[in-house]
């Protein structure tokens, strides 16, 4: 794989993909972390996923060894490791990529298609996952704030999310400074979600992958 797709948007973004080996290298330095299925990754500048992909892969392993005899559970947590991992990016080729990417590791793993809740759920995941924005400003292309989604599995196969503003979230080295005025405060009483919901199983999960796909497709039809 070529570590450029062209000299100018090296020279216009800086944009160099990093090679799989020095991914493989740098996730091992964390290798506990990169194993655990519900540790949370951000990527603030995911290209086309080449290190949350071999997140991705080492968290899927994990639930393969722990649920792996359990259909049930193997899908649940497969779509729990996925929802456990973000990224940001500036170049809508390329998050859309890193999309695709990811839905392909997932689907591949769980061998299923678009006809699958599981397959349409991780799709709506990614959609709030993955971010086409600038880290740097921590705003979406939109010029909105960038959001995240927490998501958390209930059991039973019910799944939690709490929206937080990334700049909120980006705070926490601030409040929690020694002398700091609200060094006294915890953090729940600083972060607070913007928005939380009511559990959601897979299938209604799944359901918002329409509305998000039509919503994507036409904005593709307004640029061209």
């Amino acid at each position: 794989m070529s570590l450029i797709k062209s000299r100018q948007r090296v020279a216009d973004h800086g944009e160099v993909f990093t090679p799989a080996w020095m991914v493989d290298a740098m996730l091992d330095l964390v290798k506990e972390e990169s194993e655990r299925i519900d540790s949370r990754f951000l990527e603030p500048a995911c290209g086309s996923g080449n290190f949350i992909v071999k997140v991705l892969q080492r968290k899927l392993a994990a639930v393969e060894h722990k649920f792996g005899k359990s259909d049930f559970e193997k899908q649940h947590y497969a779509l729990l490791a996925l929802m456990c991992i973000y990224g940001i990016e500036l170049l809508a080729d390329n998050i859309k990529e890193c999309r695709e990417n990811m839905l392909e590791i997932f689907t591949g793993y769980l061998n299923i298609d678009e006809s699958d809740d599981f397959y349409r759920a991780a799709f709506y995941v990614l959609s709030q996952n993955l971010v086409h924005g600038d880290a740097l400003t921590m705003r979406e292309s939109s010029g909105e704030p960038i959001s995240f989604a927490e998501w958390g599995y209930l059991g039973k196969g019910k799944f939690q999310r709490r929206d937080f503003r990334f700049d909120v979230l980006t705070g926490s080295s601030a409040f929690s400074a020694e002398g700091d005025l609200f060094a006294h405060l915890g953090k729940h009483e600083i972060f607070l979600p913007t928005k939380t919901y009511p559990s959601m199983t897979v299938s209604e999960l799944a359901a918002n992958c329409g509305g998000y796909a039509a919503m994507v497709n036409q904005a593709e039809e307004t640029r061209t």
